[in-house]
């Protein structure tokens, strides 16, 4: 197992109506920015909850962050945060909105041009302005990790980073929230996490036992409860281990000691960045043509994700091509659509523009081995038409 260090210091206040205690972990006397994205809050009656909650704090409310949410709208927050001297914010959606309020939490204090932080892949390690969450949408695990992806509209870039000051103090998570979400939203939620998994997991074998089987039971978890969730999102068994599943999915645990990927992401960010595709549906784009294009070096993984996973038997060979099967018609059940062309007949020069973009960026080695080189990105999208 490889030498790592696990901090995490977010408070996680799990469970039916657990936003009843929202007036007891906001700091006291502090002056709140509540931010939240589009009108969904209003109605599923979470916005009334919170505000109910948090009776005798004075509150600045602002609201429109976008799903993949621009630096150009969370710069008007920072603004909103200096002129009104607010010292915590909340954030009350899913992984967009909570990934905003990190950046606007980093910018706020921040010695420079912010928009450094997202070019340059600046970590932030002090002077973020704290805030805690209440989260309306799993997914993405943004209520318990440091990390964060935000969307440059001026250049059509999709940048992640960091730092652990990025942390949230506290984050609420409610399962029946979930009811009154799309099916699309579910889908979403149910493939992102998945993906997460799939990144920190499908690498190569390693001495890594305990982070493999529970990256494993993570994997099983969603796909006995996935499908299910999205016709049933009432249940409270299902609602409570999807959600669970998708804290636990990039909360930090399960890619300690091991080698990680998150080439898929990398590449999926461009996709939404230039065509506006919903974070995980990018991901079950490219995935699979990742998997196939890498095969021959993550081959001994993914047999053994075939065998545990789907209790497939057979060659190496055989076991891992059918496993990339299985993951494709696991998509496909989460409703997704798994090649570029489905969603845009613009995508000729979709390979091109990315190789270009990744090689001014100087990613030109991928991967947990470093191998995934420019021509094995090209070759990955073009997979991917």
């Amino acid at each position: 197992m490889l030498n790592f260090e696990l901090y995490n210091p977010t408070k996680l206040v799990f469970g039916k109506g657990q936003i009843n205690k929202l007036s007891e972990l906001v700091p006291k006397g502090a002056k709140i920015l509540l931010a939240y994205g589009g009108g969904s809050i209003f109605k599923n009656g979470i916005h009334q909850q919170v505000i109910d909650n948090l009776k005798g704090f004075e509150i600045v409310e602002f609201s429109g962050i976008e799903p993949n949410p621009h630096f150009e709208t969370l710069m008007k927050a920072v603004e909103v945060i200096k002129a009104e001297k607010i010292d915590f914010i909340l954030a009350v959606g899913g992984g967009s909105v909570i990934d905003g309020v990190k950046f606007i939490s980093g910018a706020v204090n921040f010695d420079g041009n912010p928009i450094d932080i997202l070019q340059k892949h600046l970590l932030i390690k002090e002077n973020a302005v704290p805030f805690g969450t209440v989260l309306t949408l799993p997914a993405t695990g943004s209520e318990m990790n440091s990390g964060s992806v935000v969307t440059i509209a001026a250049t059509q870039e999709k940048l992640a980073f960091g730092g652990s000051a990025l942390f949230p103090q506290f984050s609420i998570c409610d399962p029946t929230v979930i009811q009154s979400l799309p099916k699309r939203q579910l889908q979403n939620g149910v493939v992102d996490a998945f993906t997460h998994v799939m990144e920190q997991y499908l690498t190569y074998p390693h001495e890594g036992y305990l982070q493999d089987r529970i990256a494993e039971g993570i994997l099983q978890t969603l796909i006995e409860v996935g499908p299910k969730v999205v016709d049933n999102p009432a249940d409270y068994a299902l609602a409570s281990n999807f959600m669970w599943s998708c804290t636990m999915a990039l909360n930090g645990l399960i890619q300690k000691g091991v080698p990680n990927d998150w080439a898929t992401h990398m590449i999926g960010h461009e996709l939404t960045a230039l065509y506006g595709i919903d974070h995980a549906r990018t991901l079950a784009i490219i995935g699979p043509n990742l998997y196939r294009v890498l095969f021959e070096t993550k081959k001994e993984k993914l047999a053994q994700y075939g065998k545990r996973i789907f209790n497939l038997s057979g060659t190496v060979d055989e076991i891992a091509n059918e496993a990339i099967n299985k993951t494709v018609e696991f998509f496909h059940t989460m409703g997704m659509d798994t090649k570029l062309s489905q969603y845009t007949d613009d995508y000729s020069k979709t390979a091109d523009f990315i190789v270009n973009r990744f090689d001014e960026r100087g990613w030109k080695a991928m991967g947990e081995r470093q191998n995934i080189t420019l021509e094995k990105l090209k070759a990955i999208v073009e997979m991917s038409y």
